[in-house]
Parts: structure tokens; sequence; C-alpha cells
């Protein structure tokens, strides 16, 4: 049991900080980054923007997704010292598709405080201006990069009815938004890029329309998907279950994929059965 303010121990405070917008940090953080012996920043460059901003001269110690291994070490030597620690990513809630699960759960095990302070979220802050259904949502984070991969994920959201939240580079949303589409059918979609700044851009539309749209090159993208709208019938024939998947997106041979999957029968017979009785 970790009582975080009752029982004084070394603690790494896990703090959010803003996705554009510097003025969208709380007092709270700034008072723990100043106070704090060392900052994990996941890029010192762009944290040292934030933190000159607000007069904050404290250490910096680089932590990102490719040296997150062997800065562990280092890290939990600290707090072994008796060092409060703040973690900070380059925008939003470290561990969000960001580093930063790893360090935390490496300092729940040594026995040290984890303590969240939290603050701006790129994946709330677009949901709930979005205009879809803002709960039950599933974030999935960015989709993977194989094709092959990206098929077999999201045929397993084709039928949830939450709204599903994915981020996506500005450099693959296009591709992106085609894949959607062709693995989840038209349905509403809201992308949102540049929050909280200058250029802050929302584009409510649907995947079919998407597509045919021409993107902007710059700043991330959240893009959040409606959730399926109605619910296939698992108590049709073979052949029928097929084109009502066929009729939600999917391609004839993801549509029996899916249906072998439904029925946990090889996929041979449902292409059998379809070819016989469709």
């Amino acid at each position: 049991m970790q009582k975080s303010f009752k029982e004084i121990k070394p603690t790494l405070y896990v703090v959010s900080t803003p996705i554009g917008n510097l003025k969208d940090i709380t007092l709270r953080a700034l008072e723990v980054l100043k106070e704090v012996d060392f900052i994990l920043a996941e890029d010192t460059r762009t944290s040292g923007v934030l933190l000159s901003h607000y007069e904050i001269k404290k250490p910096m110690i680089s932590y990102h997704e490719f040296n997150k291994n062997f800065k562990e070490d280092q890290i939990i030597k600290l707090l072994d010292e008796g060092k409060n620690l703040a973690l900070i990513s380059d925008a939003g809630t470290p561990g969000i598709s960001d580093p930063g699960y790893e360090i935390i759960l490496k300092v729940i095990d040594k026995g040290y405080h984890t303590v969240s302070i939290p603050g701006a979220s790129a994946i709330l802050s677009a949901l709930v201006v979005s205009g879809l259904i803002i709960q039950p949502f599933t974030f999935i984070g960015f989709l993977p990069r194989k094709v092959s991969e990206v098929k077999a994920l999201l045929k397993d959201y084709i039928n949830r009815k939450e709204t599903l939240v994915i981020y996506e580079s500005p450099l693959r949303v296009e591709k992106t938004i085609q894949s959607l589409y062709e693995h989840l059918g038209d349905r509403k979609v809201v992308l949102a890029r540049e929050l909280t700044k200058t250029f802050e851009t929302i584009i409510r539309t649907t995947l079919k329309e998407a597509t045919t749209l021409e993107h902007n090159t710059k700043g991330e993208y959240v893009i959040i998907i409606e959730g399926a709208t109605k619910a296939l019938d698992l108590s049709l024939s073979i052949p029928k279950l097929v084109k009502q998947y066929i009729k939600e997106g999917l391609s004839e041979k993801d549509a029996m994929k899916a249906v072998a999957k439904d029925r946990n029968i090889p996929k041979n017979d449902v292409y059998k059965a379809f070819k016989i009785e469709g």
C-alpha cells in the first residue's frame, strides 16, 4: 500500500506537461518541477524550452525510447540516495504512447513512491470536443507499421461499439485513414491536430470523405473514430454472416477470416460454405 503523503519516501513524480500551449501547465506541476532534484526528460532540448519559460533551473537527465533500459540503474541509484525525480515527456502525460511505463514499474518494484501530477492530455482534449460519444472509449495508441498487423488489430474492433482513439504521425495519416476505411467501413471520424496551438484544426467528417481530403503534414494527429453502430447477428448462416462483414467494410477474404474466428472453425470450412451457398 502506497500512502503517498503520509509516508515519506524518495519519489518519482509523473508530471504532465502542455501539449502545445505553454500556459496549459498546472501550478502543482510547476511547484514539483522546481522542488525535485532531477528531471527526466524525453528530449532535453524540447523540455528546456518549457523550463526556461518558467525559469526552472534543474539538472535534466535524458530518458527516451532508445536509452530507457540502460538509464534505469542511474535513476534507481538516485532514488537510493534519497533524491526526488520528475518524469516528463515532450508533451502530455508520460507513459501514454511515450516512454515511462518501464521506469514507473521499476520504481514501484523497488518500493519507492510514484505520484501522478495530472495535466494536459491530447487524448482527452480531442475527445471532449469531437462531437462523438465520449464514453466508453478505447485508446489504441499508434497503429502498427505492418499492413498485416494493422488488419489483425482493426479486425478485433470492427464490431466494438465504443469510440476509438488513435495517434498518428502527419506523414502517415493519409495511409492510416485509408486503412481505417477499408477495415472498419464508413463511419464518422474526427481528425484533430495542433491542439491548443495557433493552428489548431479539427475536421469532423466520415472515413470515406476523409480519404478524399488533402491532410496537412505538420503536427501530430489524434484520430477519433465512431464505434460500430450495429452489432452483427452471429446466429446468421455462414454465407449471410460473411456478407454482413463485407457490408461493414471488410474485404471478402477478411470477412471469411472474421467468421472463422467467430465460429471457431477452420477458414477453409467458411470458404467452402460461402462459395457453395453464397
